[in-house]
């Protein structure tokens, strides 16, 4: 059982990388004394994101260390605010890529809080009201105001939901914006990892005939047996791309390796949206590849609280789970290695509850 010899609002134990080679090891710190519109939270399960790897390793230049990364969190309320009326003690409850925002301008007042004016504070890495860095979900405890927490219905696995927080929610967002929930349609999903395997079960959950496109062979048994797709493409045949031109109403791309555009564009129908939720080097097609089909192409990044909640929603009542591997936090190094290798199907979550000690 989880062993909470700290005072509740004293000490909080994690995992930080120190320096830019990113190794993750036992942290003790401070979270902020809980507001009257905070929740606090233990932490039972985080999410092993992409995001991960790219702040402990400094890819960005800003990492700030100690830096204790996880924006997937998934826990229990142990102590709430008195303000705050959406929680109680004991309710399941996640928290996804940022924790605060000026809660003022019109995308915040929109429920897109991830497109704030004055930029979303991040779950971790971040610089909040207050001027501390945030830290993220490999740790014990959050202290997070109510209105960036997400109702996870008692009946939803806590190892499941912590995946939706980032994974989910930036593909299910654009899914929603693009309405791609229309039975009957055609959508194309380009690489299968933690993002493209979610992208495959929504679209499923929707109605729509799912084609997966990935330069992995290895993968196409799972995807059309354990992920329901509809047809596998090996995206280097290009016999098989051809038989596909203009036969897709939706791409949603999660490849962040360097590909081509123009053969995908060529895959849409006539006012085909293809929607980019990677992050290649560079993104380049031919102003033909859009303009002769009326084709639209849309960038998107997780999505604000509204459409958060609502996809955990639509997951508890549709019985959507991600593809898991659970492992103890000890594991975290070996799981961002093999994470930059993609070797994991298709998200790894950790046991914060069983494993921190």
């Amino acid at each position: 059982m989880h062993k909470s010899t700290m005072s509740e609002k004293g000490n909080c134990i994690g995992y930080a990388a120190r320096d830019p080679s990113g190794v993750l090891s036992h942290y003790e710190f401070s979270r902020r004394d809980l507001g009257t519109d905070d929740v606090s939270i233990r932490i039972t399960h985080c999410g092993v994101c992409y995001a991960d790897v790219i702040w402990t390793r400094n890819k960005h230049g800003d990492s700030k260390y100690p830096l204790v990364p996880g924006h997937e969190i998934a826990g229990i309320v142990k102590e709430v605010g008195s303000n705050v009326k959406r929680f109680k003690v004991g309710d399941h409850v996640g928290v996804g890529t940022f924790v605060n925002s000026c809660r003022d301008c019109e995308y915040c007042n929109d429920g897109l809080e991830v497109q704030c004016v004055k930029g979303s504070v991040f779950t971790f890495n971040g610089v909040d009201a207050d001027g501390t860095i945030t830290k993220g979900g490999y740790s014990s405890h959050i202290v997070v105001h109510d209105r960036y927490c997400y109702k996870i219905p008692d009946n939803y696995p806590l190892a499941s939901a912590a995946p939706l927080l980032c994974a989910g929610i930036t593909v299910y967002a654009p899914m929603m914006r693009h309405k791609m929930n229309q039975p009957g349609k055609s959508l194309g999903v380009i690489g299968l990892g933690g993002l493209g395997h979610m992208a495959v079960k929504f679209g499923k959950a929707f109605g729509l005939n799912v084609t997966v496109f990935s330069t992995s062979i290895s993968k196409k048994e799972e995807a059309l047996s354990l992920l329901g797709a509809d047809k596998f493409v090996v995206s280097s045949d290009q016999e098989q791309m051809k038989a596909l031109v203009k036969s897709l109403d939706f791409i949603v791309d999660t490849a962040s390796g360097d590909h081509p555009f123009d053969p995908y564009m060529a895959l849409l129908k006539t006012g085909g949206i293809f929607v980019l939720v990677g992050f290649p080097s560079e993104v380049k097609f031919s102003p033909a590849s859009l303009n002769l089909g009326m084709k639209t192409i849309s960038g998107s990044l997780t999505g604000g609280t509204k459409d958060t909640q609502e996809m955990i929603d639509f997951c508890a009542a549709h019985g959507i789970h991600p593809m898991i591997e659970v492992i103890p936090i000890q594991y975290a190094n070996e799981a961002i290695d093999r994470l930059t290798k993609r070797d994991v199907k298709y998200r790894f979550v950790i046991d914060i509850e069983n494993s921190l000690k």
